[in-house]
């Protein structure tokens, strides 16, 4: 018996934008790392989570997840399951910091306008898929198989 396997075609346009949405948000989280490191330096840094009452350790998470991902995305190395990391960790930041500031990000601290739209572009970017160049692609659907 043969197996039939439907497929779509996906227009040149929807391909090259994932591609620039991939590598676009790669390189943002790669200068979002590098602002911490370069300029709040790792002391401030850490005594920034520690005024959240959070521990050192999650700092280095933080910073090695932004890092890790980062360099992730802009190489298409399993991008589509590297985002969801990326979204919790911007979603950890509304509810432990830029909610309380209102939703406009040019509030004082923040708000969190700027985080919720990094996540969704993270979630959408999932669903998309890893784009044309990736290195390591993910097997077509293989999150987001249960969507059909």
């Amino acid at each position: 018996m043969e197996k039939v396997i439907a497929t779509r075609s996906v227009p040149n346009a929807t391909l090259y934008a994932t591609l620039l949405l991939r590598i676009g948000l790669g390189l943002l989280f790669l200068a979002h790392a590098a602002i911490k490191v370069f300029v709040f330096t790792m002391p401030g840094f850490l005594g920034y989570f520690a005024s959240l009452g959070l521990p050192a350790v999650f700092a280095y998470a933080t910073l090695a997840l932004e890092v890790a991902g980062g360099l992730c995305l802009v190489l298409g190395i399993y991008a589509p399951l590297i985002c969801l990391p990326l979204a919790g960790e911007l979603m950890g930041t509304i509810v432990m910091e830029h909610g309380k500031h209102g939703f406009v990000f040019s509030n004082p601290g923040g708000g969190w306008e700027f985080p919720a739209l990094w996540a969704l572009a993270l979630i959408v970017l999932s669903l998309l898929g890893d784009g044309p160049l990736a290195l390591r692609p993910m097997r077509r659907g293989s999150i987001w198989s249960f969507l059909g």
